[in-house]
């Protein structure tokens, strides 16, 4: 998917958590797993930080970056309508995060799988 990303228009690019979710699933290969990705996004994984460090175990609500303070918007796109519309901005984030998280970039089945959890909050 992010080989996908080159020379798309911002409107292109433009995207539903459900289109997100579903290319993340296809590109892995499986469908996305809500307590795969609950585990993931709570969980260390040999770094410093989880997602819920920032974003916190209950992505409904906002969360604070662990250094700068920042307060971030919830998670949750059904509390933030925002997030996962945006293929590049997901991305850039996914990229940024994951490695702070795993030190790698995420997968796709691991993407799928968070983003399956977050679609579940309500």
């Amino acid at each position: 998917m992010a080989a996908l990303l080159g020379g798309l228009s911002a409107a292109a690019l433009a995207a539903s958590p459900a289109e997100l979710l579903a290319g993340y699933s296809a590109e892995a290969g499986v469908r996305g797993e809500p307590a795969r990705g609950q585990a993931f996004f709570t969980q260390r994984h040999g770094q410093e930080w989880s997602c819920a460090s920032c974003h916190t175990t209950q992505p409904t609500q906002a969360g604070k970056h662990a250094v700068t303070g920042k307060t971030i918007a919830p998670m949750a796109p059904a509390v933030n309508a925002q997030r996962f519309t945006d293929l590049a901005k997901t991305e850039k984030w996914f990229r940024r995060n994951c490695k702070d998280v795993v030190g790698r970039e995420c997968q796709a089945n691991e993407k799928a799988d968070v983003l399956a959890w977050l679609m579940t909050l309500k």
